[in-house]
């Protein structure tokens, strides 16, 4: 049995879960990101257990785990993982701060890829991320090869048994979870994943809440009042609720004049109220 030593270089991501660092195999002078996550003793780590079941070039891969302990006696976790030095969320900021928008070659590359990986952790593993947004979405600037990471809220969904709705960020959060669902599918991942696209071609968030009730109204202002029905899709607990009555802004005028028109019908047909009209990742990806 041989070891395995990790040298620490910096910290790259921090959160409720705990930190990220971009660390050096002493051994092999490879860079790998190692994720360490206080461990409940009590139970198995689910994102370990995702994780171990996923292989595809376009979600982060798993090298190995580690168990490690502070002299409080606390379990953590390690997770090692490839690394990958850049983020969707960091490039779009560069853009953004040279006031320039993302060439359409990379929208697009970076969509396909984004909805091939979704297409595979939605079919194979059957997984549902929970979390898409622009910091989850790792970019090499070099051969911008795209990786979905983070599955620290991932879990599989099984028809018929609840899910929390608090889950997925403010920008991102499909409208069934703003309205509370804990029956819903790998559409909200479609839902997030067409808020990121948007934001590609925008150069910022289509959708900026800054409540969960303000989020519901950033919606509105451009999809409209959702009817009856579409309520009835997302949550039936709300289909007598009062929603002021807005028009829907036509999706040519969300985006600018230059804007190719398959580009936006993309955008509208991941982001639609009801979760089983939005495109899947699979379809999505014959479709590009």
């Amino acid at each position: 049995k041989y070891t395995i030593s990790y040298m620490a270089e910096r910290v790259v991501g921090t959160g409720s879960f705990g930190i990220v660092f971009q660390a050096k195999c002493l051994e092999t002078g490879e860079m790998v990101a190692i994720k360490k996550v206080l461990q409940d003793r009590r139970y198995k780590n689910r994102e370990l257990q995702l994780m171990r079941s996923m292989i595809h070039s376009n979600v982060v891969s798993l090298k190995h785990c580690f168990f490690s302990t502070t002299s409080r006696d606390e379990l953590f976790l390690n997770l090692v993982m490839e690394y990958v030095p850049e983020t969707l969320y960091r490039v779009l900021k560069h853009y953004s701060n040279a006031k320039q928008g993302m060439p359409l070659i990379y929208v697009k590359l970076y969509t396909y890829q984004l909805f091939r990986g979704l297409a595979y952790i939605h079919t194979v593993p059957g997984v549902c991320h929970r979390d898409v947004k622009p910091q989850n979405v790792l970019v090499d600037p070099l051969t911008h090869q795209v990786k979905i990471c983070d599955f620290g809220s991932a879990k599989v969904l099984v028809a018929g048994e609840p899910n929390i709705s608090y889950i997925c960020s403010r920008y991102y959060r499909a409208p069934e979870l703003i309205f509370g669902a804990t029956e819903y599918t790998t559409s909200i991942d479609i839902w997030s994943a067409g808020c990121v696209l948007a934001e590609l071609l925008l150069g910022q968030p289509l959708f900026p809440g800054e409540s969960a009730v303000d989020q519901l109204v950033e919606i509105i202002k451009v999809l409209g009042t959702p009817t009856r029905e579409e309520i009835r899709c997302m949550n039936p607990n709300y289909t007598e609720f009062r929603f002021p009555q807005i028009k829907a802004h036509p999706w040519h005028k969300v985006f600018h004049k230059k804007m190719p028109p398959e580009a936006i019908d993309l955008a509208s047909r991941l982001l639609q109220y009801s979760p089983s009209l939005r495109c899947t990742a699979c379809t999505f990806v014959r479709l590009d």
